[in-house]
């Protein structure tokens, strides 16, 4: 796992919530990276908190992670979009997926590789829409 990035926070928010008295059903709610999950939602909770935007669409209220530890919420969408541009060679939306995408966009920004999410989301789910 590369040093920097969110997935040690991840996996350390995963461990502390869990740790306190819960129903067993609440697991399956607390994405795992480290059962391979892409933790879809705990990365878009993140990018929405700590990254900033002229546009609005980021909160950027955590100033104290930076962009450049985020990683991209992969989903469906984006997922295909990334393996149509050959950005992402692994065929399933899982964890090291995540990884695979995140450092390519990093290559283009490594400020701020996530940048990209909205764009990647947009081209899959508008795709042929008109």
């Amino acid at each position: 796992m590369a040093e920097g990035t969110a997935y040690g926070a991840l996996k350390h928010f995963r461990n502390i919530f869990l740790s306190i008295p819960h129903a067993n059903r609440i697991r399956k709610h607390i994405s795992d990276v480290t059962a391979n999950s892409s933790a879809k939602r705990l990365n878009m909770f993140l990018r929405w908190m700590v990254r900033s935007d002229e546009n609005d669409v980021d909160f950027g209220l955590w100033k104290n992670i930076p962009a450049s530890a985020l990683m991209l919420p992969l989903d469906i969408h984006s997922g295909e979009v990334a393996r149509n541009l050959g950005l992402l060679e692994r065929k399933q939306n899982d964890w090291k997926a995540v990884e695979e995408i995140t450092s390519v966009l990093r290559s283009f920004d490594p400020t701020d590789p996530v940048k990209y999410d909205f764009a990647l989301f947009g081209i899959g789910v508008f795709e042929g829409k008109k």
